[in-house]
């Protein structure tokens, strides 16, 4: 039996996805009564909006997941199109040592991150077993990754050739979680 996970992007009220997901269900269960079967599924949301990660807490009432799409986070956190930035101004920031990291490549902990943490955590408040991860290239950087096991995400998702690397810094990440633990750090 399949498990059906059906995600609804850029939400960044409460009603909208309360909404958004009564609809999804009303369609989903007449496709299935239509089609004579039955097949569970969970509803939740994209964070990928600022005002979504800072509201989480409402917003997770209709939510079953949560999936933080870091890429796009990421540029309507900074207010760069990812597109202009990387094409025009973001070598010469990196150059320049304006910035240390480009921000599409690994996850800006600093800024993004803590959207990414409160969300988490206004979430939980609300539902403590929230499922929540991101999704995009951040969940392929061992730096990224690493932040999100310390953050107390589920999963990160990313392409598949970027899966060996995400398993690897995850299973770094517990031990290092273990080895601080041990020694009192």
């Amino acid at each position: 039996m399949p498990h059906v996970e059906i995600m609804i992007p850029l939400v960044g009220f409460e009603e909208e996805l309360k909404r958004l997901r009564a609809l999804t269900a009303e369609t989903a269960d007449a496709v299935l009564k239509e089609r004579a079967t039955s097949v569970d599924y969970i509803v939740g949301t994209m964070i990928e909006l600022p005002r979504a990660a800072l509201t989480a807490d409402e917003i997770a009432r209709h939510a079953d997941f949560f999936s933080f799409g870091t890429n796009d986070l990421t540029q309507t956190t900074l207010g760069f199109s990812r597109d202009d930035a990387e094409g025009k101004f973001l070598t010469h920031y990196l150059t320049s040592d304006l910035l240390k990291n480009n921000p599409f490549e690994k996850l800006d902990q600093d800024g993004v991150g803590q959207l990414v943490a409160m969300g988490v955590d206004k979430g939980r408040s609300v539902k403590p077993e929230l499922k929540t991860g991101i999704c995009g290239e951040h969940g392929g950087e061992p730096s990224s990754v690493k932040f999100c096991h310390r953050t107390g995400l589920d999963y990160v998702s990313c392409s598949p050739y970027r899966v060996p690397l995400a398993r690897l810094a995850a299973a770094q990440a517990v031990l290092e979680e273990k080895t601080a633990a041990k020694t009192g750090d």
